[in-house]
């Protein structure tokens, strides 16, 4: 038989994935009286270790956090040509989730207020004066906590209707080789010199740690995602055939999914529950990059609390969303040819620019210079029929957690 309480807090985070802990990391810095972050107990639904990776100018509190770091990308056209930048201020950074976790739950039980609970977040709703969640403990008890409000990073069952939808997934390993043959200062973004799939775009990704270590992983931008022995297949061809690695040994994996959609997602699930992270709409559509927006929106929500707006900004501007939508649909149908245009995207415009431009930080001005280097008459096709295009429901599939 299981027991039930009820705990009261002022504010609650559900999810302990990258959304959960960037908001509850923020919300230290503003330090409510009482914070809860629920994550879940050991178990099928608790994750395994991952990386996030992201770019960065300055300091930006996860420094403990963050394990390697590149000042220098490149990326391989599907001709073989590199393309080597250097985006002045831009770091691109990488943070392995077991650090993360530890620098979180630091501050969290360093604060006054601020703790950590193991356990299942069964139901979200708003009650009067707030919101409550009920939990099940480990031991199988029941637990209900209330608060004025509830940040939920839990991944949605279904996904909003959209026009397009594609998945970016992905299956990396961690290799060790038996001699030096990485350049750690260069951090390979995308290398589209591996086979393209009949419908969408595939590349490379190369993050050296040491000479003789580095994350390789293979990625598609598709409908659909592949079998284990499929992403295995795609990895050792890369490792071998184009990086040329004969000997080495795959210490660690990881894999995952998230959609690429033009779907709307509402940030609000109720009076006093908000939605944070994928789930309220903090991936970048045409990239599939979560990590950084999730520190933004983080941050303009501790903002809005200390200030005592009871909002949660959007994580994307709207120029951007549309920008994406159209990307997408472009990719999706065809028209564009995904490696050359994000290959080209590298060769022409200067490589700051670029990065504010994905991260959804460019002036209108910027936009309309980078639009113009984009092939122009499949863009503007693809916009003139967006409008005119239903948006259609489908279910989601959660294969994992982007580490971007």
């Amino acid at each position: 038989m299981t027991s039930h309480s009820t705990e009261f807090s002022d504010a609650i985070v559900v999810g302990g994935g990258a959304a959960g802990l960037c908001l509850a990391h923020r919300l230290t810095e503003t330090r409510p009286n009482t914070l809860t972050l629920i994550e879940p107990p050991d178990g099928p639904l608790r994750p395994a270790a991952r990386t996030w990776c992201y770019w960065n100018a300055g300091d930006d509190g996860l420094e403990e956090a963050v394990s390697a770091s590149w000042s220098v990308l490149r990326v391989h056209g599907a001709d073989g040509r590199p393309v080597i930048v250097e985006p002045a201020a831009f770091t691109y950074r990488m943070v392995r989730s077991g650090d993360f976790e530890r620098l979180v739950h630091d501050r969290l039980t360093r604060s006054d207020g601020g703790r950590v609970l193991r356990a299942t977040a069964e139901s979200v709703r708003s009650v009067r004066g707030g919101a409550e969640v009920r939990c099940t403990l480990p031991g199988g008890w029941s637990l209900t906590l209330r608060a004025r409000r509830v940040f939920d990073s839990r991944p949605l069952p279904a996904l909003p209707p959209a026009r397009t939808r594609l998945v970016q997934h992905f299956r990396g390993w961690f290799v060790r080789t038996d001699t030096g043959r990485f350049d750690p200062a260069i951090a390979d973004l995308m290398d589209f010199r591996v086979p393209q799939p009949a419908h969408g775009l595939a590349f490379g990704y190369v993050l050296p740690l040491a000479p003789d270590r580095a994350l390789v992983e293979y990625t598609e931008f598709s409908r659909n995602t592949l079998t284990i022995e499929e992403y295995e297949s795609a990895l050792d061809h890369y490792c071998r055939d184009i990086l040329g690695l004969r000997t080495f040994t795959v210490e660690r994996t990881e894999q995952g999914a998230i959609p690429m959609t033009d779907a709307h997602f509402p940030r609000r699930a109720g009076t006093a529950v908000f939605r944070i992270g994928t789930a309220g709409g903090a991936t970048r559509p045409a990239t599939g990059y979560t990590f950084a927006a999730a520190q933004r929106q983080s941050r303009a929500i501790a903002a809005a609390l200390r200030d005592g707006r009871g909002t949660v900004p959007a994580p994307h501007g709207r120029r951007a969303l549309a920008m994406d939508a159209i990307l997408l649909r472009a990719l999706d149908s065809g028209r564009i040819d995904g490696p050359d245009f994000f290959t080209n995207l590298f060769r022409r415009v200067p490589a700051e620019r670029l990065l504010r431009f994905l991260d959804g930080g460019t002036s209108l001005r910027e936009e309309w210079g980078i639009g113009l280097r984009t092939p122009v008459r499949p863009m503007l096709r693809t916009a003139a029929e967006l409008p005119f295009l239903p948006r259609r429901s489908r279910p989601v599939a959660r294969t994992g957690e982007s580490h971007r």
